[in-house]
């Protein structure tokens, strides 16, 4: 795949302005959307995703699109399991609902820039070191056990980390929000509001999300263009989703299962091509393994889609039988 710098520059420009317009929205009315704002936001990046695809087809041809729909859908799915964490962040920082469109904005703008540092140092450590693949399997299967054994955090599982520590201590820090400022002033001082706490646990979650991201990204498709643009696309809307989904997170129970599960696949796949493209001394003589099979793109859209549709479906199932089974005993 050949994208010209004219291309790059390009969607990064178009890109740019639709983040530009998504936060002049939000400052120049903070609230908490409706169902139905929300659902219109989502469907509107959503179907420019689906449109953007549409593009790369007809530019580059289906396997190119193939890649991006599926690393797109890899992508938005884990996405969707940051929204647990940001959802136990909000309630354990106490940050009131119309200023948390902010907080999810600024978040997400972090995820972008940290998400574009990790891709340009895979990019490169991929095109110099072959054998990184051996790296990005073993973690992300690694990752998909760890996630499959604990499933999706609870509050009282939250920790703030040392960096949210470190600053409680070094940094004052006033007791009360000041609408969606960070800084604020009492007593005479100007303080740190709340604020400010909330995005540094916001910023340090999204650098661990993308640890997993990414690796499982560079499963799917090794083009930096497709890599950047699927998780810009995965991470446009997100806001919306999350106002758009509220309480059916919690019933997304077997929502870990499934991305554990598509984490394991892209791992194996990982690891599979890693061997089929093998120049490690210690594997078969430093030569490609020729029983590693190559598992092509719409077999990798298959499986990711149906685990998900599975995880999704079930979930929904197990909890409409659990709040019939509380109606039940309540009424006994």
């Amino acid at each position: 795949m050949n994208v010209s710098g004219l291309v790059w520059a390009g969607t990064l420009v178009a890109l740019t302005v639709v983040l530009v317009v998504d936060l002049f929205i939000i400052g120049r009315r903070p609230h908490e959307p409706s169902v139905r704002e929300s659902s219109l936001w989502v469907g509107f990046y959503v179907g420019l995703a689906l449109l953007f695809g549409g593009g790369l087809w007809l530019a580059y041809g289906p396997g190119v699109a193939g890649e991006f729909y599926t690393g797109w859908l890899t992508e938005y799915s884990l996405s969707v399991d940051n929204l647990f964490v940001f959802v136990i962040i909000m309630a354990r920082f106490g940050v009131p609902r119309p200023y948390q469109q902010k907080v999810l904005l600024i978040g997400i703008v972090l995820a972008l820039v940290m998400r574009g540092g990790f891709i340009a140092a895979g990019a490169a450590l991929i095109s110099q070191f072959s054998f990184v693949f051996y790296f990005f399997g073993a973690f992300l299967i690694y990752t998909a056990v760890n996630l499959f054994r604990q499933g999706e955090p609870d509050e009282d599982e939250f920790s703030e980390n040392a960096l949210i520590r470190w600053s409680r201590r070094a940094l004052p820090i006033s007791k009360d929000y000041d609408g969606a400022k960070m800084t604020t002033h009492q007593s005479g001082k100007r303080q740190f509001t709340p604020m400010l706490i909330v995005m540094i646990a916001i910023g340090t979650t999204d650098l661990i999300f993308a640890l997993d991201s990414i690796p499982a990204i560079f499963g799917i498709t090794q083009e930096p263009y497709l890599v950047f643009t699927a998780n810009v696309f995965a991470l446009m809307g997100l806001r919306q989703l999350y106002f758009l989904l509220g309480g059916l997170l919690d019933r997304l129970v077997y929502l870990s299962i499934g991305l554990a599960v598509v984490l394991g696949f892209i791992g194996v796949k990982l690891v599979l091509e890693a061997l089929a493209d093998n120049h490690l001394s210690f594997i078969n003589g430093g030569e490609p393994v020729g029983w590693a099979p190559h598992i092509p793109i719409w077999l990798s859209l298959l499986v990711i889609l149906g685990t998900l549709t599975v995880a999704t479906v079930a979930s929904l199932i197990k909890s409409a039988r659990d709040r019939r089974r509380e109606l039940s005993d309540a009424r006994r």
